[in-house]
């Protein structure tokens, strides 16, 4: 079910100027008619710039009317299949997968686990490989999670 949602909920944002609204260190809640999302770009990545990719993002999302908060992280490549992403929260380490049909995103099925670290941590780091083999590691600041968190909460409805 959840893969099917996340399908569903990355056409909604490859089709939308409304994740162009995300910034670099801030988490930025966003609402639609049909779902809500908190999201943040990352304040480093070690990419050479020489290296070309995508829009890369980290999202926690909800579908209206239901109370299941999903994990979403966007890569910007696609991942290498059958390779776990690894995010990493301070100490605490997570992974994360993607599949054939959306290789450019990556979930977990711990989600409750990873938003309760994201609440206590201050940084959050992704380890990803692409499909040609190029490893980045993403930093994103987890200052300000917890307040958008809530705000997705109480105020997506």
């Amino acid at each position: 079910m959840k893969n099917i949602l996340s399908t569903i909920i990355f056409i909604f944002f490859l089709f939308s100027n409304k994740v162009l609204s995300l910034e670099a260190g801030k988490w930025t809640y966003v609402q639609d008619k049909e779902w809500c999302y908190i999201g943040s770009l990352p304040v480093e990545t070690d990419l050479p710039k020489e290296k070309k990719r995508g829009d890369n993002y980290i999202l926690v999302y909800r579908i209206i009317g239901s109370p299941e908060k999903i994990i979403q992280i966007e890569a910007g490549y696609n991942y290498k299949l059958n390779q776990d992403i690894i995010v990493k929260i301070d100490k605490t380490s997570f992974k994360f997968y993607t599949t054939e049909d959306v290789s450019d995103s990556a979930w977990t099925d711990k989600d409750k686990e990873v938003i309760f670290a994201m609440k206590k941590g201050l940084d959050l780091t992704i380890t990803g490989e692409s499909s040609r083999g190029t490893i980045t590691n993403d930093t994103y600041t987890l200052k300000g999670f917890t307040a958008a968190f809530n705000k997705l909460s109480t105020d997506c409805k």
